[in-house]
């Protein structure tokens, strides 16, 4: 659990699932609500746990690129199920909020 617990690691892992590749301020764009440092340490600490792999392009200025890993992938079927919990329960999340 511990890889994956986090405000925001299941949400970045869905979004790595659904389009393969994303740069770093496409997955900014896709949450708004996270500041770029929180953003940063998450995806370090998934990239440190394996889920997910990190390409950088020497280029001016940097490419980053993110990608979930074979590892990463294994989790898609739980994040799946996970994701269909909360859009059923999704009043009673909120009122917790």
């Amino acid at each position: 659990m511990d890889v994956v617990c986090g405000k925001w690691k299941g949400v970045i892992l869905c979004h790595l699932q659904q389009s393969e590749v994303l740069r770093f301020g496409e997955i900014k764009k896709l949450l708004p609500n996270v500041s770029q440092k929180t953003l940063t340490l998450q995806l370090r600490e998934l990239e440190a746990d394996g889920l997910i792999d990190r390409r950088v392009y020497p280029e001016v200025p940097p490419k980053v690129e993110y990608s979930l890993t074979d590892y990463g992938r294994e989790l898609e079927a739980t994040l799946n199920l996970m994701s269909d919990w909360g859009k059923s329960h999704v009043e009673k999340v909120e009122l917790n909020s």
